[in-house]
């Protein structure tokens, strides 16, 4: 038996004892075991400890199904409070965050569909050539590693309507590109989420500019729509993560684990470790008579028909405006809506110019759906892991610990609140769910300082992006590492070194700007954000400097 293997078996024994420790444990806690009890662990820091458990387990064993598994059995159990029957049905059909009502939800079951419907369309593209023929016209234009991974930061930049759909587009069109140029799945993975969230924090018209509106309390008195404009400068985290970006793609600054797998991509392997995602996908023999357009045309009728499917959604051909239908939109039945119409448009695209056979085009959609069971387990996992996670009132917690810091040092809360938005999204997966917790929150201790009441607002949210752009269980971190075809824990442990350098720095920055802000309650306070973006810039270099020289010595 290897050492692997041995410490694998160890952490997995290690794992049963703390569950059944946790049974005894749960069993002896205050609390009834009926259907409409409350848990003895509700709202307390141990309603943590299923995110904790499933996080640490992944990153140890790199093994995904296992540690979320061990996560929701964890959460179910303390629910239940040591009652297997009770955990069992709550793990299973719990209204609120049960694995069957996660499915059946139609927001999740939107958003299975379409991940399901882009499947297929990636095969379809790339069974008829299209990608293999952008490949071949990128590489007479893209010349370098720095050039092709300027070009997916440039695309993740124009997809900005909704995280998702930029992951798993953006990798679809790019992959062929990057492989060419021996950039490695992981650092392709980082690209594509780097571009997901934090570009789609700071766009205008986005799936997430309508959740940030809808989070503001429509009794405060303020314009939410407004008041996410006037977040986007001291959005540091978002502005930073894009700095960053620029910077280690330019300057050949990697650090950390994604410095080894950069090295070994340069040497022909893409992966590092053994395993090979989406492999029977990426040696599909395509079709000899394809062309650019093939992939590229699909490409934009899916990006034009998903904007019109999520206004379609927010009443915009009923006369709604085109702002407000996106503010009152559902982007995942959008998603849905334009990916299919899509779907039909490549069939006759591809019928008419005898790309594809009939049966061909057909076989793609099985072929597509297999491609994508991966991630799709990963993110039922994560929903219910996210579930039990609720279940057990940790965002409950997290509101009064916010609500309690309150009465401190008001220069302090923008970086309080930033980090804390980071913690609970990085456990919980969600980002939205962060900031519709937070924001009511900051929205009533800041009623009486406006410019103090944007900073804290715009900490809330950089923090909710942080903390869903590095965690494990986050959707948009699962979706990008099946848009780059990279196996999901090396996306999570190459990403999180810089998502955290980017946090500290960032952290930083909201004292600067919540001791000016609080001097002066006013829009000077946004010189914070050229100074946390130099300090940042300041940090790479030296992080990289650093790895650099203790590798030539």
């Amino acid at each position: 038996m290897t050492q692997k293997k041995k410490l694998v078996n160890v952490f997995l024994v290690l794992g049963l004892v703390g569950l059944v420790a946790l049974v005894f444990v749960t069993a002896n806690t205050p609390g009834t075991a009926d259907p409409g009890h409350t848990p003895g662990v509700y709202q307390s820091v141990w309603a943590l400890l299923p995110p904790v458990i499933a996080i640490t387990l992944a990153l140890i064993t790199k093994e995904v199904y296992f540690s979320l598994f061990m996560g929701i059995l964890a959460g179910g159990l303390l629910y239940a409070n040591g009652n297997l029957e009770l955990a069992l049905n709550t793990i299973l059909y719990n209204e609120e965050g049960g694995f069957v009502n996660n499915i059946a939800s139609v927001q999740n079951a939107s958003i299975l569909v379409f991940v399901v419907l882009l499947g297929s369309l990636v095969a379809l593209m790339n069974k008829a050539g299209g990608s293999a023929a952008f490949g071949r016209w990128a590489s007479q234009h893209i010349k370098t590693r720095v050039g092709a991974q300027l070009a997916t930061i440039l695309l993740g930049v124009l997809i900005f309507v909704d995280d998702g759909f930029n992951c798993m587009t953006v990798g679809s069109v790019i992959r062929p590109v990057t492989d060419r140029h021996q950039v490695s799945r992981a650092k392709l993975a980082y690209l594509i989420d780097a571009t997901a969230a934090p570009i789609c924090i700071i766009a205008p018209i986005s799936s997430w500019a309508a959740a940030v509106t809808y989070s503001v309390p429509p009794d405060s008195g303020i314009n939410g729509f407004e008041m996410f404009l006037r977040t986007i400068p001291y959005n540091l985290y978002a502005l930073g993560t894009i700095v960053m970006m620029l910077l280690i793609v330019t300057l050949k600054l990697d650090y950390g684990p994604m410095k080894l797998h950069e090295e070994n991509a340069l040497k022909g392997d893409l992966f590092t470790t053994p395993d090979r995602p989406f492999a029977d996908a990426d040696n599909e023999v395509p079709s000899s008579r394809g062309k650019v357009i093939d992939l590229v045309l699909p490409v934009v009728v899916l990006i034009v028909t998903c904007i019109i499917g999520i206004v379609y959604t927010g009443g915009f051909f009923d006369g709604v405006g085109f702002i407000d239908a996106f503010a009152d939109s559902n982007s995942a039945m959008g998603l849905v809506f334009g990916s299919l119409i899509t779907v039909i448009f490549t069939f006759f695209l591809y019928m008419f110019r005898g790309v594809l056979s009939f049966k061909e085009f057909m076989d793609c959609f099985p072929a597509g759906f297999r491609s994508m069971c991966a991630p799709m387990i990963i993110l039922i996992m994560a929903w219910n892991l996210s579930g039990m996670t609720g279940l057990l009132g940790a965002d409950v917690y997290i509101r009064d610990l916010v609500a309690s810091s309150a009465g401190a040092v008001n220069i302090f809360l923008p970086s309080v609140i930033f980090l804390v938005a980071v913690f609970l999204a990085f456990s919980t997966g969600t980002s939205w769910g962060t900031f519709s917790i937070l924001i009511p929150i900051v929205c009533n201790v800041f009623s009486n300082s406006y410019e103090m009441l944007v900073i804290a607002i715009a900490a809330c949210l950089s923090g909710a992006v942080c903390g869903d752009h590095c965690s494990p269980i986050s959707d948009t971190t699962i979706m990008a590492s099946a848009g780059a075809h990279s196996n999901h824990v090396n996306h999570v442990t190459t990403q999180i070194p810089y998502a955290f350098t980017c946090a500290g720095v960032c952290a930083v920055g909201y004292l600067l700007a919540g001791f000016i802000g609080y001097q002066t309650n006013s829009p000077v306070a946004m010189v914070a954000t050229p100074i946390t973006l130099l300090l940042l810039a300041v940090v790479i270099v030296v992080a990289a400097k650093v790895v650099k020289k203790k590798q030539t010595a």
